[in-house]
């Protein structure tokens, strides 16, 4: 098969298209509707508690414990995947494989109840895994799909297409949720669950269709199967070599856990602490602020891609962690909706351009004569995921123990500071 030449504007639209796909997920299932239910269902039950493999567990820990352990599932899997991948030439089909998964696994979410608590927790788990596995070998198409130079705008591409996408079925969802009556608006999120899988599935076809293949004749064995971690090795290596890879790379791992965890816990944060006064302000409130985080990350993913232009990546790096700080410093006292509102504009702001900036940053890293760039990603992605494993467990550890979620944020800053003092020690002169 003929494949597209590498910075076709086809073939770059086809990769960014996976964000539309996929983004679906991050926003419906990870970010609004799902932790509205999640909160509604124990309402309903009225208790904050809940037995779970012979432990009482708080409401708003039992998610971070149950999201840090697919996080570590995923740290573990995909180096010993992308090893294989490389060796056999078909990481679109890995890529299919967990898109596939978590598709399907979010369509089995409309099943989630309180009472058949592990094949619950077993659908949210394959969804989280199946999104963020797909990513390991989506992000790795980026050097071969775009030259250096063009990188940074077409990464920028892929999140802004994703956020667009997400927010259409967002809209769709929330009209779904408040066009029936209250007694019937869990029923009607459990259908937003199947809507995102369809989502998903189908609209990842078109990605697939362009993406390139490059299989070879290799023939799997027993031999190959710990090459990824090899690799891992093989790269961690290359990295310690590389000091402006290295000192970026562990400035990464430090504020990206900060940054991931707040994503991921935003809305199960507001749907918890904030006064909403009832369940419809509180179901609308938190979409109107995830929204509003969809729809501001769009405009600030663009405007780091021009700042860069300006200053650098880790310039502008530095300056997003410095805001960060602040924004959390601020979410510390959110009470009530205005005040999470204002968070939610300062937290889009900063966090379409930070994510889509600290991927194209790391690639530009990459030695340009390595053409294992799957490896070099998987190695991005196994930091970012054991961050996220630290970053949840302590969340929910702290948030545990002290029964308070602001005391986890004190937390979230001090990555920020040091992920900020860790980024100004990269020379600045390589990107």
């Amino acid at each position: 098969m003929k494949y597209l030449a590498k910075g076709s504007p086809k073939l770059v639209f086809a990769w960014s298209f996976y964000d539309w796909a996929n983004s679906v997920y991050s926003l419906v299932i990870a970010s609004t509707i799902f932790p509205i239910f999640y909160g509604a269902l124990f309402r309903q039950k009225g208790t904050d508690e809940i037995a779970f493999a012979g432990f009482s567990i708080q409401s708003e820990a039992l998610i971070p414990y149950a999201t840090a352990f697919g996080f570590l599932i995923i740290a573990v899997i995909s180096p010993l995947l992308s090893g294989i991948a490389d060796y056999l030439g078909n990481k679109k089909s890995f890529m299919k494989f967990f898109c596939y998964l978590g598709s399907l696994s979010c369509m089995s979410l409309y099943f989630f109840s309180l009472e058949n608590l592990w094949f619950s927790l077993l659908s949210y788990l394959f969804a989280l895994i199946g999104f963020w596995g797909s990513l390991v070998f989506y992000n790795s198409y980026l050097p071969d799909i775009a030259p250096k130079d063009q990188q940074d705008r077409v990464s920028a591409k892929g999140y802004s297409l994703g956020y667009i996408g997400s927010v259409i079925l967002l809209l769709i969802c929330l009209a779904m949720v408040l066009l029936v009556p209250e007694n019937q608006a869990i029923q009607m999120m459990r259908f937003s669950f199947l809507l995102v899988g369809i989502w998903w599935l189908g609209f990842s076809q078109y990605t697939y269709k362009y993406l390139p293949n490059f299989k070879n004749n290799n023939k799997l064995h027993w031999d190959i199967l710990f090459n990824g971690f090899l690799e891992l090795q093989k790269v961690g290596r290359l990295i310690q070599q590389i000091q402006p890879l290295k000192r970026y790379l562990t400035a990464f791992f430090v504020y990206s856990m900060a940054v991931q965890t707040i994503m991921l816990i935003a809305a199960y944060f507001g749907e918890k602490e904030v006064q909403w006064g009832s369940d419809s302000k509180r179901t609308i409130g938190l979409i109107v602020s995830i929204l509003v985080i969809q729809l501001v990350a769009i405009f600030g993913a663009w405007i780091t891609s021009k700042l860069v232009e300006k200053y650098g990546n880790i310039g502008v790096l530095v300056f997003l962690n410095f805001l960060w700080i602040l924004i959390c410093a601020y979410a510390y006292f959110i009470i009530t909706p205005n005040d999470f509102y204002i968070a939610a504009f300062c937290v889009g702001l900063v966090m379409g351009g930070i994510q889509s900036l600290s991927r194209s940053t790391y690639s530009k890293l990459i030695p340009a004569e390595s053409k294992d760039t799957t490896s070099f990603f998987s190695f991005y992605d196994v930091a970012e995921k054991i961050g996220i494993v630290f970053g949840m467990f302590t969340y929910g550890f702290v948030a545990e123990i002290t029964g308070r979620i602001q005391n986890a944020i004190l937390f979230l800053i001090l990555f920020f500071v040091v992920g900020l003092l860790l980024l100004l020690r990269v020379p600045k002169s390589k990107i």
